[in-house]
């Protein structure tokens, strides 16, 4: 039986080798030393305890990103509880939702939150911790207990806590297509499908055990990560986390919204090893300001540029590389469910197709009758991936079913993204199929439409859905936002498309939006642009 690990086990084991004086978490001019991060995170572990939280209980973050929500992370390993996201966007009927489905027990949030607190607080009895945070003050007008006494309380020692390979972290997922859903993770699954010290992406084996790991990590780099989507989503949490168990640095910005030259200024200033975005949301602001300011930032120190969850362009990638031609910039073809499903690494060195990924080792393809495609087949299916997978969805075993499957006696993890596993073994990705569009008989993933459209040297950004129609059943359309002073000019960009698509999936709709609302993290809100682009329809355009 191989080695069981638990983060809790893991940080507990980095703290007694990392010196003391390596900063561990830095937000702005906040700079915690690891010496302290091991104190503090230590100490709140102890308080959560004695305050009545027992191993395995859950304790829900409602926050930004902030010092406060990395130590409370740790905190939350030590003492086996289970980490819950609450993104800090949902209204009252879904935050009320996701607290009461999780069934947490401690919620920790933002003093900013506060009002929204209160006015829930009642209907939530199975909370019995509410924790405010107000960065770096104790905050005294309130009820709740307050984060600064509670992580200086104590003597920074380690709590005596027995870990287990089956602690979970919960990572909460979206509630565009109904309430958001809680995917369980296993600390030993989710440790493991990261490559468990090691990199499957780089040939690096993973680590055996404990002692290996901590003898690796004495004699490598110190990771500096800087994950710029919000931690409160998983392609920030797992980069958060990766930094504390690697007793690396994560530094986090102080913005409420993305600022490209303060990520710049960061980097350069903190010498960051790796950054994580979410596509073309962060990666074409970060490339506008570097081409604006060619010398004002060194970008040098950066070996790895991570996406996940949405397309990032090639043309971006490559602008990227004229800063820094030593960085990797990696497309991870991931999401919550399914982490693994396939990769695409770009180099100064080495162009990739857009949306052509490399098949995980762990991954197949399967049409919608169960049967596994082979390369070159002339049919689009379902990526799935087994291995390390999540246990499930909380409390909802219809979903559970729904997505992880025995296929072939063997289960996997079928999350939904459609591709075309092409001759040499790649992948296409074609999209999510919830969001396909039957336009006259024919499928069309919006993510293929949205990649075509922002070639286009005037379009900044696209989404891409279908409305009702009665001649087509659904008619693709297109909303797009275009570079500074550029006007929207429909036909054009009909015959530009044409170079990239069929004709069939040219949109028959174009309009343009100063601001496509997506949301911190990169993603899109595709009910709102369809609500926008009705009305457009509505006034005559």
């Amino acid at each position: 039986m191989s080695y069981q690990w638990n983060y809790g086990d893991i940080l507990n084991a980095v703290d007694e080798i990392t010196p003391g004086d390596r900063p561990a978490l830095i937000h702005g001019d906040r700079v915690i030393s690891h010496e302290a991060f091991a104190a503090r995170s230590n100490n709140l572990a102890r308080s959560l305890l004695e305050n009545g939280a027992v191993p395995g209980d859950k304790i829900a973050f409602y926050m930004r990103n902030c010092l406060e929500y990395s130590e409370g992370i740790a905190a939350a390993f030590k003492a086996s509880l289970t980490h819950v996201n609450v993104n800090y966007r949902y209204i009252e009927h879904e935050l009320i939702y996701l607290l009461d489905n999780s069934d947490a027990t401690v919620v920790m949030y933002h003093s900013e939150f506060e009002p929204f607190v209160e006015h829930i607080h009642e209907q939530l009895p199975k909370v019995k911790q509410w924790i405010e945070v107000e960065e770096g003050h104790t905050h005294s007008e309130s009820e709740d207990s307050f984060y600064e006494e509670l992580v200086s309380l104590g003597d920074g020692s380690p709590v005596d806590v027995k870990h287990s390979a089956d602690d979970l972290l919960f990572l909460y997922t979206g509630g565009t297509t109904g309430m958001p859903k809680g995917v369980m993770w296993r600390h030993d699954d989710l440790f493991k499908v990261q490559g468990a010290g090691g990199s499957p992406l780089l040939g690096i084996p993973p680590c055996v055990d404990l002692e290996e790991l901590i003898e690796r990590l004495s004699t490598q780099p110190v990771p500096v990560n800087l994950p710029l989507p919000p931690i409160m989503h998983g392609t920030g949490l797992l980069s958060a986390v990766g930094a504390m168990s690697n007793g690396g640095t994560c530094v986090t910005l102080p913005s409420r919204s993305f600022e490209p030259e303060l990520a710049l200024a960061n980097i350069d200033q903190h010498k960051v090893t790796s950054v994580t975005i979410v596509g073309d949301a962060f990666a074409r602001p970060l490339l506008d300001a570097l081409n604006e300011n060619p010398r004002k930032y060194d970008i040098s120190s950066i070996y790895a540029v991570s996406s996940s969850g949405v397309m990032w362009t090639r043309d971006i990638k490559a602008g990227l590389l004229k800063h820094n031609e030593n960085m990797l910039l990696i497309d991870k073809f991931s999401s919550s469910e399914a982490i693994g499903l396939g990769t695409s690494i770009m180099t100064s060195d080495e162009e990739i197709d857009v949306a052509k990924f490399a098949l995980g080792p762990a991954c197949k393809v399967f049409n919608e009758a169960g049967i596994e495609l082979q390369p070159g087949a002339d049919e689009p299916g379902m990526v799935a991936v087994t291995g390390f997978l999540p246990t499930g969805y909380y409390k909802d075993q219809e979903k559970t079913d729904k997505v992880f499957k025995l296929l072939d006696g063997v289960r996997y993890s079928v999350p939904g993204d459609w591709v075309q596993i092409e001759e040499d073994g790649s992948l296409t990705l074609l999209g999510r199929g919830s969001n396909c569009i039957n336009t006259a008989g024919e499928k069309v993933f919006p993510e293929e439409v949205e990649e075509a459209l922002k070639i286009h040297a005037a379009v900044v950004d696209a989404l891409v859905f279908g409305m009702a129609d009665p001649k087509w059943g659904q008619a693709i359309t297109a909303v797009v936002q275009l570079e500074p002073g550029f006007e929207l000019d429909e036909i054009e960009i009909h015959e530009f498309t044409r170079q990239y698509l069929a004709s069939y999936k040219i949109p028959k709709h174009i309009f343009a939006k100063d601001d496509l609302n997506r949301a911190a993290n990169g993603k899109a809100d595709y009910k709102v642009m369809q609500e926008f682009a009705e009305s457009m329809l509505a006034q005559g355009h």
